[in-house]
């Protein structure tokens, strides 16, 4: 099969314009068909002697072996959207390979051939690996894995969390990786290529990505408070003399023998919930209180940040995330290095590995591992799509699914150590047991517990600004990349109107995260942080990836998917893979979902429980990301010319031809 063709090649039998009529680096436009000079896209017919369906022809041309075809449009346009009445018909058959480019009309034809042009890609590979782990690696590797792990039996844990990550985090990793770097298309676009009828699925992880937005940055800007505060020769939740304190601030480090009681409360503690978020000021969620100026600035120097290291793509942000994504391990490793060398050390890991393997039969302990790989790796929300749609066509995601996953998981069970070094070492100066030491959780784990572990430590002003700027950078890159999710997906829907104005979608995109970000930033902010993070992300993405991997499993088809696979790797998944996609991974999915809706989590913030109402209320904004795709596939049926039947068929077939490098030129699969 030649690369090349020439002039002539591209002729129609009926066209009375020949095609060496055109000038060069031009297309020539004639009755229907846009011929094209050689260093453009093509579009590939194959051999004549098999039938070239048209775009709603799904099913037939499925049976096309090697994928492509090259359907010609139900109604002949002149290039810019108007039907003509003359029309202009290629050969139905042909001897001999030809390459051509059909045009479709209006504005679907535009944004395919806006397509066409060339992708930015990343610089290099190893841009897409940082970026890939600083958006996997995050705040929760850090607090979230310690905390479930030793929660549901220690060292027994790692079975059940083995088990899923193998069965279900990866294969779905790997899906959404393949399926981003073959399509090349954000969350919303690449379902006209898939399935358009779960199309609102793409619009549904756009809003999750801004609820994410709104809660995660703030607390960012609570480490960033905390960086901020360390630049003093005595850190200042170090002890019990400060404007913020009351009468019950223990400092039982300090050279007179203090005892700990029941009503004691560390300096840490106070710094975070007195001077930090200010709760004292709210009475609740029924109350907020005023915003905290200070959280404000703070967040308002982070979406800067932010700002200019994604508002020219991935050129840009792949370099950032060699800082943001490195940094990190550096960190990990001087403080897991400190954490083995304080006294009581040895405590906190035993507490941390030692097994319970009566946990093993608890149904939450299975429900918590699945739960921790699949928000620990990621899918669902878009950024994967994104990220891999950056790729080269031939770009091996099969190792990148792999390397950064298993670097994900291993991450995951080393910041376990480091957090458990130091929480034996305060069980040791408390003269506690490590189960009394470790009640906090989440991120009070890492602003009272850690940070007044830190305090007491020789060296403690350079240990804080090192620990809480390791926090910053693990918190920057998912911010990288939940808002590329964002902004590929609707750059892809809409190129039209923003292919060339990134960088004021991007502004307009930072100041609506700001502002909705402003009720976190009250007094009362850190009940809505609880809030949000429970319930706008939780059941809402394990619906969408749930529904995804039916999608492209069930409807656009396992075989299709691998051998898209094929196409890019040169061999396709093995039955392992299939079996995951098809069967496996969507009851994982299932399960967990119907777990977490039959066990709602009964939530309580430092001495607040939250009111029942806040249930309802989470559930609604939960529900308000997952309605657009109902939404859609109603609007989608409506309308679709046909009866139901063919409305029903025309949605589930894919629209858009994708693009396949072959060469010089790019053929565009069915």
């Amino acid at each position: 099969m030649e690369k090349k063709a020439t002039g002539k090649e591209t002729e129609p039998l009926t066209c009375k314009k020949d095609a060496s009529d055109c000038n060069k680096g031009e297309d020539c436009k004639e009755n229907g068909l846009l011929v094209r000079n050689p260093k453009s896209a093509l579009r590939l017919v194959e051999d004549g002697n098999k039938v070239h369906p048209s775009q709603g022809d799904k099913g037939q041309a499925a049976q096309i072996s090697n994928g492509y075809s090259g359907g010609q449009s139900s109604a002949p346009c002149n290039g810019m959207g108007e039907v003509e009445d003359a029309q202009c018909t290629a050969p139905a058959a042909t001897t001999t390979t030809t390459t051509t480019t059909s045009t479709t009309c209006g504005a679907e034809g535009q944004q395919q051939l806006m397509e066409l042009e060339d992708r930015e890609t990343w610089s290099k590979k190893i841009d897409f690996l940082l970026s890939v782990i600083g958006y996997a690696v995050d705040l929760g590797n850090v607090w979230r894995f310690p905390y479930i792990c030793y929660q549901n039996g220690g060292g027994a844990f790692l079975i059940p969390y083995t088990i899923m990550a193998i069965f279900g985090g990866i294969p779905l990793f790997y899906m959404e990786l393949a399926l981003g770097q073959y399509h090349r298309n954000g969350c919303i676009s690449i379902w006209r290529k898939i399935c358009p009828i779960f199309k609102g699925i793409g619009f549904a992880i756009c809003v999750i990505d801004l609820y994410v937005a709104s809660y995660y940055n703030t607390i960012m800007a609570w480490a960033f408070y905390y960086l901020i505060s360390s630049f003093t020769t005595e850190l200042p939740w170090t002890s019990c003399t400060n404007a913020w304190n009351t009468g019950n601030c223990t400092n039982y480090f300090s050279k007179d023998n203090v005892s700990w009681s029941p009503h004691s409360i560390s300096p840490a503690e106070e710094f975070y919930t007195r001077r930090v978020l200010q709760v004292h000021r709210s009475d609740g969620l029924d109350d907020l209180g005023g915003i905290s100026w200070q959280l404000t600035l703070c967040l308002l120097l982070i979406f800067t940040i932010v700002y200019f290291s994604i508002w020219k793509g991935v050129k840009t942000s792949g370099k950032v995330v060699w800082v943001t994504a490195t940094f990190p391990y550096i960190i990990l490793f001087i403080l897991l290095v400190r954490g083995a060398t304080l006294p009581g050390a040895w405590r906190g890991v035993l507490y941390y590995l030692k097994p319970d393997w009566q946990k093993l039969l608890a149904t939450e302990v299975w429900v918590d591992a699945a739960a921790q790989i699949f928000f620990s790796l990621g899918p669902g929300f878009g950024v994967l799509l994104a990220y891999a749609s950056y790729n080269k066509f031939h770009n091996n995601c099969y190792q990148d699914a792999l390397v950064t996953s298993t670097v994900n998981c291993v991450t995951s069970f080393v910041s376990g150590f480091v957090i458990f070094t130091v929480l034996g070492y305060m069980a040791e100066m408390r003269n506690e047991d490590v189960s009394e030491v470790a009640k906090d959780t989440g991120p009070s784990l890492l602003f009272i517990t850690y940070a007044e572990a830190i305090a007491n430590m020789p060296a403690s002003t350079f240990f804080a600004i090192i620990f809480f700027l390791m926090l910053l950078t693990l918190g920057l890159d998912s911010t990288f990349a939940g808002l590329e999710g964002v902004i590929t997906g609707v750059l892809d829907e809409f190129p039209h109107v923003w292919s060339k104005r990134r960088e004021l979608f991007v502004l307009g995109l930072i100041i609506i995260c700001f502002l909705g970000s402003l009720a976190t930033l009250t007094f009362g902010g850190a009940y809505m942080v609880k809030l949000f993070e429970e319930y706008a992300t939780g059941p809402a993405v394990l619906t969408i990836v749930f529904l995804e991997a039916v999608a492209v499993s069930w409807f656009y088809g396992i075989t299709q998917f691998c051998n898209d696979v094929k196409e890019m790797l040169g061999s396709a998944p093995g039955w392992y893979w299939r079996v995951c996609w098809v069967a496996i991974s969507p009851i994982f999915l299932l399960f967990v979902t119907c777990s977490f809706l039959s066990n709602p989590p009964k939530l309580r913030l430092f001495d607040y429980n939250y009111p029942y109402w806040t249930t309802v209320v989470g559930y609604c904004i939960g529900t308000s990301s997952v309605i657009f795709i109902p939404i859609y596939m109603v609007y989608r049926l409506v309308i679709t010319p046909g009866t139901f039947k063919e409305r029903i068929l025309k949605s589930i077939t894919p629209e858009t031809a994708t693009e396949i490098p072959f060469g010089d030129i790019r053929m565009n699969a069915v």
